[in-house]
């Protein structure tokens, strides 16, 4: 039995490859699940950062023209702020928070911040309790895949991040960790 996980690794794969889109109607035969579940898949797997666009004859996957780039940053809670609206004003998305922490390893949540609006929502979750940042538990060493349109726009940003000292420097274990990542 395929899990969910795995089912929606395959669907990206089946939408990816395709010529020609992919209804709903036929993953949901192929995966012997039901239309909702596909909807609800694509749902999740949007919600992952892959830009899925439904048409009236199926599913087809928008090819991007960005690139993204791994930072490894530090910096207290309060400069979380700063830190959000230096990426977004550079013309950045925040994809997710990554950290590796010694016994749980690798932790990831998506964020898909790619406006002072949302960054502004971000912090006000942090600040009214819901949770605390997840750099916390590794004092204060994590790290962002950010997206941009340009290997330019990348340069930049790492360039302001640095200025502001929230920028580290990857190990050599890091950059191989990160350069074979996928969100999938």
């Amino acid at each position: 039995m395929m899990t969910g996980p795995e089912r929606r690794t395959d669907i990206i794969n089946q939408i990816k490859t395709s010529s020609v889109p992919v209804p709903g109607k036929a993953l949901a035969a192929h995966f012997g699940v039901s239309r909702q579940v596909i909807v609800q898949d694509i749902a999740l797997i949007r919600a992952a950062g892959h830009d899925i666009i439904s048409t009236n004859r199926g599913y087809i996957f928008h090819e991007s023209r960005s690139v993204e780039r791994t930072f490894k940053v530090k910096h207290t809670d309060e400069q979380i702020r700063d830190e959000l609206y230096t990426i977004v004003d550079l013309g950045g998305i925040v994809r997710n928070v990554m950290v590796n922490h010694r016994v749980y390893g690798h932790i990831e949540a998506i964020l898909n911040v790619d406006s002072r609006r949302k960054a502004a929502e971000f912090i006000d979750d942090i600040r009214s309790g819901k949770s605390t940042p997840l750099k916390n538990i590794t004092s204060d060493y994590h790290y962002h895949v950010v997206e941009a349109d340009s290997e330019n726009t990348l340069d930049m940003i790492e360039e302001a991040l640095k200025k502001k000292g929230f920028l580290l420097e990857q190990e050599e274990w890091e950059k191989e960790l990160f350069q074979n990542r996928d969100l999938s």
